[in-house]
């Protein structure tokens, strides 16, 4: 593993092209951290990932490659944007950002087989037993009826 020095200039392009990819939606992907903790969670899991380098022993240092650089700084983003968020649906978002989200519309069938969208309005989760469901409430868009549904998230 090459050093991970905050002053050289391939560490910083680490962590600048890790905060584009992640601050910036994609098509495939939408950012899952709201604007507001951006400057912080960017000062605060940089300095724990430098942090974290800094303290691998001499013979990790020759295991670490680029892909357990890669997801280690990652898995330090989401575990520092989880402290930095305000709402439960933040958080919902923060762990599960493939996830349809608060405001998404979707296509849903009605009982009568009559295709309506519908407006994501809450989301929550509930755990049974030892799985945890992904609760979401929605909105008819054009009758403006309330209606919810369930799934169960990965472990």
């Amino acid at each position: 593993m090459k050093e991970l020095d905050p002053n050289k200039v391939e560490s910083s392009e680490l962590v600048d092209q890790t905060f584009d990819f992640w601050f910036n939606g994609r098509d495939h992907i939408r950012s899952p951290f709201p604007k507001y903790i951006h400057s912080e969670l960017k000062s605060i899991s940089t300095q724990k990932f430098y942090k974290w380098a800094a303290g691998l022993d001499v013979n990790a240092k020759d295991e670490v490659n680029e892909t357990i650089i890669g997801e280690k700084f990652e898995e330090i983003i989401f575990e520092a944007a989880m402290d930095l968020v305000m709402t439960d649906d933040e958080k919902i978002t923060i762990n599960y950002p493939f996830l349809p989200r608060i405001g998404d519309e979707i296509d849903a069938q009605k009982e009568d087989n009559v295709d309506e969208r519908s407006l994501i309005i809450k989301r929550s989760l509930n755990k049974n037993g030892d799985n945890l469901f992904l609760k979401v409430i929605l909105e008819r868009i054009n009758s403006k009826e309330k209606w919810e549904t369930e799934f169960e998230l990965p472990a």
